[in-house]
């Protein structure tokens, strides 16, 4: 009996993010720019591009055994889907984006209760009523097609956007009122199949493997060598993740270290390695850490 997982892949905004972390976490996949069908070089997967806002309907109904989407979709749609857990990516980094209220600078509006009564655009509705409603405020929610920022204030008084950066609002002369979700990217899957022990296996341990490439987005590999008399000097100076690796040079007296650490904190550590004593220092970049 053959053995495939159907995976549901994002498209869009985070189409190119997504397929990048794939292929750090070992798999390679391609797809023609008009194409829904991307192809994979594990012959036990087979995928599909599906608006993440769709995905968590399609991982429902079991069209797809399991997909990737943002949290915000999955509570838009508000599916019964088994949550295999959290990746830590978006369109443009590692942060969560954000869900905001935002008006024209020179809104009256000033706090979320001034929504009362008033018209908002977006396209995440669901939640944004459920959100408004929880808060005692009642408001005219309408679906955004799209360009949700031109919108106020001829057609919407305010508009419920998401953001990474906030720029695009800035150049739309908007200003943020109120966070309302943060959202980040959710591993979802069929609960039929999450009771199927290999479809369960797989997509654990492409979780995994995901996660450990996120993982290593923001961490580098060093190697050095050093003196026996001043290995501790160097140990000390190691903001490590874990106990560094110490092994034995052929020369008498000499080591090699190797330790992993947060790449933002290389440029201050590197001079303080070198004083200490370290010697032909290495960084390199990791593709995946598995906790």
């Amino acid at each position: 009996m053959e053995r495939i997982l159907k995976l549901g892949l994002p498209k869009g905004s985070l189409q190119e993010s997504t397929f990048r972390l794939f292929k750090k976490a070992g798999f390679n996949m391609s797809v023609g720019s008009r194409s829904y069908v991307p192809s994979m070089d594990d012959p036990e997967l087979t995928g599909l591009l599906i608006r993440a806002q769709e995905m968590t309907r399609y991982v429902e109904n079991g069209v797809i055994d399991c997909g990737l989407t943002g949290r915000d979709w999955m509570l838009d749609h508000g599916g019964k889907v088994e949550e295999v857990g959290e990746l830590r990516y978006a369109k443009a980094g590692l942060k969560p984006v954000r869900w905001v209220v935002a008006v024209p600078n020179d809104s009256s509006i000033q706090k979320l209760k001034d929504l009362q009564g008033k018209r908002i655009a977006t396209e995440l509705v669901n939640y944004t009523r459920r959100y408004l409603k929880e808060k005692g405020i009642t408001a005219e929610v309408e679906f955004s097609w799209g360009a949700t920022e031109v919108k106020p204030p001829l057609l919407a008084d305010a508009i419920v956007e998401l953001t990474e950066t906030g720029s695009s609002l800035r150049a739309n002369n908007l200003r943020i009122v109120e966070t309302i979700l943060e959202s980040t990217t959710l591993f979802i899957c069929n609960k039929k199949a999450w009771s199927d022990p290999w479809k369960r296996s797989k997509i654990s341990n492409i979780y995994m493997l995901l996660q450990g490439a996120i993982s290593a987005e923001e961490k580098v590999g060093l190697k050095m060598n050093v003196s026996a008399k001043k290995l501790n000097n160097v140990i000390r100076s190691l903001p490590a993740l874990h106990t560094p690796t110490i092994n034995s040079l052929a020369d008498s007296g000499w080591h090699s270290l190797e330790v992993i650490v947060d790449e933002k904190v290389v440029r201050d550590i590197l001079p303080k390695l070198k004083e200490a004593g370290a010697e032909g220092i290495v960084e390199y970049p990791l593709n995946k850490v598995i906790a």
